[in-house]
């Protein structure tokens, strides 16, 4: 049986619930490459709440720290309005400094991995995803306009660098198969724990709104299906509504029917929660919001002439094999493309620009 739990915490009390999570859901810590990944969707302030707050991130580090880790890494792929500014939003966030020295721009290097060809036949990972032994979840209490929560499972979307996932997006088509996608991306590295900072949640249409709501609570479980239940529960939602909870459940990650759940805490739902609508028209009829993706899915990388010293860096980075020296300078295929910004971000000159 799953566990979930729930636990009374404000920022300055919050490592009393980082403690009772690793109590609760121990993991061997020794000798192991450690990835701690927060949701960082896009440069804004801690009070503003669309971040995972630093103080959690900072109680997590610690922890883990004291545990003896072979290494820590600290990172995160920022949404689509975050794109190649991953260093700015860890900074602004404050996540830069509770990150205690262990951030890294896990953009920077990434690895193929195939996929659900009825979206793409593969995307790119980040390399740090692939190569840590275990990976630690912080994602934010946040209602969000296509997938009307935004938990444990959405917060591994973050896994997958540039923008793939706006090509994603767009690969969908409509609410219902964005939703089966996640789950697909949720499984290429299923996260070992997960601690959700709900000690301030945002309701309302999110991820980025003003909607602020003052919860009080850390929620942490080792599996991400039960975790989103327990959310979307106190949100008002009725889990076996959400089709990427449906999905989850069929492939065999977990059960959101909370009779199979064990409640670590008190469980209330939230009263008059403000939900997004159910279907994900936020998004989809949203025209400013589809022109933005479309305008993120057709920019390819360029070299500067006067700035590229033909190292071959970004063709040897490139995940895709998407880049080759052509007239001493690299041209990338743009049918092979998946924009993932890691030529810009690698490159040691910043002679790549996308267009």
């Amino acid at each position: 049986m799953a566990k979930v739990m729930i636990y009374p915490a404000n920022y300055e009390s919050v490592r009393q619930a980082v403690d009772r999570a690793f109590e609760l859901f121990p993991l061997a810590f020794h000798g192991k490459k450690v990835l701690i990944k927060p949701n960082v969707l896009r440069a804004s302030k801690p009070e503003e709440g669309i971040a995972t707050h630093p103080a959690v991130l900072r109680a997590v580090v610690e922890k883990v720290e004291s545990m003896r880790p072979a290494s820590i890494v600290v990172g995160d792929n920022p949404g689509i309005f975050g794109y190649g500014a991953n260093e700015e939003c860890f900074k602004k966030t404050g996540l830069m400094e509770a990150a205690k020295g262990y951030y890294q721009n896990i953009g920077n290097d990434s690895q193929k991995v195939d996929f659900n060809p009825d979206f793409m036949p593969a995307v790119s990972l980040s390399r740090a995803v692939v190569e840590a032994d275990l990976v630690i979840s912080l994602p934010k209490f946040k209602t969000h306009g296509l997938t009307v929560i935004t938990g444990a499972i959405k917060n591994s979307y973050g896994l997958l660098p540039g923008a793939q996932k706006a090509k994603l997006h767009k690969a969908a088509g409509c609410a219902e198969r964005f939703h089966e996608l996640i789950v697909d991306v949720f499984r290429l590295r299923i996260p070992d724990l997960f601690l959700l900072d709900a000690v301030v949640g945002m309701e309302g249409n999110g991820p980025a709104c003003p909607d602020l709501r003052n919860i009080g609570l850390v929620l942490a479980s080792d599996n991400g299906v039960a975790l989103d239940a327990v959310m979307a529960t106190m949100m008002g939602c009725e889990p076996g509504r959400l089709r990427f909870l449906q999905k989850a459940k069929e492939v065999g990650l977990g059960d959101y029917d909370l009779a199979t759940v064990e409640l670590i805490g008190e469980l209330r739902q939230l009263p008059d929660f403000k939900l997004p609508p159910l279907g994900g028209e936020v998004v989809l009829r949203n025209e400013i919001m589809q022109t933005f993706l479309q305008s993120r899915t057709i920019l390819r990388p360029q070299a500067d002439p006067e700035l590229c010293t033909e190292c071959g860096t970004c063709i040897d980075q490139c995940p895709m094999s998407a880049l080759s020296m052509n007239d001493h300078l690299p041209q990338v295929d743009a049918d092979t493309c998946i924009t993932c910004f890691c030529c810009q971000e690698i490159c040691p000159e910043k002679a790549m620009t996308l267009k």
